[in-house]
């Protein structure tokens, strides 16, 4: 049996309403795409954003695990303190964590 490549495009049939269905087709349209294009184009761009966004809440899982566990953290005055420098165009660490 054939191996298929890991990159080749396979066929994959979603149900749309029929509102939703010539809506896609009116913006294909406009833009001088295939309703197939734009589909698939909205389809990587979800899941890009989602992907960043899990991964940004992975980060913050982690980082309060961290801290529930340690306790190391700055002050909002502090972290207000470093990022008035920052926005200043000032090239500065941020400020030390501490428990």
């Amino acid at each position: 049996m054939p191996t298929t490549p890991a990159t080749a495009a396979r066929p994959v049939a979603i149900k749309i309403d029929a509102d939703t269905k010539e809506r896609v087709k009116r913006l294909a349209d406009a833009r001088n795409r295939t309703p197939h294009w734009l589909m698939r184009e909205a389809i990587r761009e979800y899941v890009d954003r989602e992907e960043k966004r899990e991964a940004f809440r992975q980060s913050a899982i982690r980082a309060w695990d961290d801290y529930r566990a340690h306790g190391a953290h700055v002050t909002q005055a502090e972290a207000d303190a470093w990022l008035a420098k920052l926005e200043a165009g000032k090239d500065v660490e941020p400020p030390e964590c501490h428990a």
